[in-house]
């Protein structure tokens, strides 16, 4: 098979499958609820962040 040209055990194809599965479901559900709160007009967490972070004054970060 490919794989053994490869120099990937079935079981660690396996692996790497299952983990990229569970990745590509987890970015995808993300970018559905982020385009869902950009459509309300809410702010996501991570552009809330970088919003915040943005906006102080430079010298004034918290120590």
């Amino acid at each position: 098979m490919i794989w053994n040209e490869l120099g990937v055990s079935g079981g660690t194809a396996l692996i790497v499958l299952c983990a990229l599965y569970f990745v590509i479901k987890w970015a995808v559900r993300n970018g559905i609820r982020e385009a869902y709160q950009r459509m309300n007009g809410e702010k996501g967490w991570l552009r809330g962040a970088c919003e915040r972070v943005l906006s102080e004054e430079p010298g004034t970060a918290q120590e």
